[in-house]
């Protein structure tokens, strides 16, 4: 069950926000009660970032439900109830927040595309289907369907002090001028969005973004980008991992001079990230040793960028036709974080050894690389 409401294309930056707002108009001090919240987030990481606000909450709402995929969430702030998600149902992948009272209601529920939008991190450029509302009856419709879903996961005292309060929404009609109160609060978020936008790399939207070489990153750079400094989790985006290893073969004639070393360094570089597209990151690991990261693509497509580079290197003989450059790589897919950054590491050493032009990693796992013809 569901409001109705067409869903649309909204980042993770998007579904901060809206989320932040609805937390705030449950925080709100209002004779409106009962209020029910149901949060699901997906991960404990990210339920950790906004746990003092789900403590207030706790502390005045009738039900406060909390949703987080594997095991149940522990130690949550007095008053929650903690509902553990498998990793194979629907709501694993759903970001929701939904608040509702007799006379108040807010709705924010968003899907997981398993992709990404070019930005200023890995983490805020996901890309969600989602729909949101500060409509009453939207926000019952809601907390209906999720009752319902988590069914019997929730405690007996939780699921009535649900029914109780659907019995007095029932009771009461929606507030006549709800929707204008929603109309001024979609102009903002919309304005908000524009500007958004116009900070993007390119300074464009996602619609007319131009296809601008992805920068090439240092190792703090990439923990930058990857979230490792910031609130990330396991298992929600896969990643694409390739390593690549360039090398000149022993034997190969000197250089005349830096000039010369340096153009061939930035044409391997180019050759390198050539295959990469806008949401892709490069990054360079040593000389010799290079990681692309390439959010949301399958192994066999990590594979043929792999093939791309290999191709892209060996055209370098027409410029430098004294020069044959050695080109080894590892591919692998993963949803891990931090990204496994050293396990590709071993298995392109591996292939190097081995002379094996791409190996694959097992499924989240480095420890035995596979060679790949």
């Amino acid at each position: 069950m569901h409001s109705g409401r067409a869903p649309e294309l909204l980042t993770k930056r998007s579904l901060v926000a809206v989320s932040h707002a609805i937390e705030s108009a449950a925080l709100a001090t209002a004779e409106d009660g009962p209020l029910v919240v149901i949060a699901l987030f997906q991960r404990m990481p990210y339920f950790d970032r906004e746990r003092a606000v789900y403590e207030r909450i706790a502390a005045t709402a009738a039900a406060t439900v909390v949703g987080v995929v594997g095991q149940r969430p522990e130690a949550l702030p007095a008053g929650a109830c903690g509902v553990t998600l498998d990793e194979t149902e629907d709501l694993a992948r759903e970001w929701s927040v939904v608040a509702l009272t007799p006379r108040f209601g807010a709705a924010l529920v968003a899907h997981d595309r398993a992709e990404v939008e070019q930005a200023t991190t890995l983490e805020s450029g996901r890309l969600f289907d989602g729909r949101w509302g500060f409509r009453r009856d939207e926000a019952l419709h809601e907390v209906v369907r999720l009752r319902d879903r988590l069914a019997d996961r929730l405690p007996g005292a939780v699921r009535l002090a649900v029914e109780e309060t659907l019995a007095r929404v029932r009771d009461l009609p929606a507030t006549p001028g709800e929707a204008r109160g929603e109309a001024a609060l979609r102009l903002m978020f919309s304005r908000a969005e524009r500007a958004a936008r116009a900070h993007r790399p390119g300074g464009r939207d996602r619609g007319t973004a131009l296809a601008e070489p992805a920068p090439l990153l240092d190792e703090p750079g990439m923990r930058r980008w990857a979230g490792a400094d910031g609130v990330t989790a396991s298992g929600t985006l896969p990643v694409a991992l390739v390593g690549v290893r360039v090398d000149e073969p022993a034997g190969a004639p000197e250089r005349f001079g830096r000039r010369s070393a340096a153009r061939e360094a930035q044409a391997v570089i180019g050759a390198v990230t050539a295959p990469l597209r806008p949401v892709d990151r490069a990054v360079r690991l040593s000389d010799q040793e290079y990681l692309l990261i390439l959010p949301a693509l399958t192994e066999e497509q990590a594979v043929a960028v792999a093939g791309q580079v290999h191709e892209a290197v060996a055209g370098l003989a027409r410029s430098y036709p004294f020069v044959a450059f050695a080109v080894h790589a590892a591919v692998t897919v993963t949803s891990r974080r931090p990204l496994p950054v050293g396990d590709v590491r071993h298995a392109v050493g591996w292939a190097a050894r081995e002379g094996v032009p791409v190996a694959r990693l097992a499924p989240e796992s480095a420890e035995v690389p596979v060679g790949q013809p």
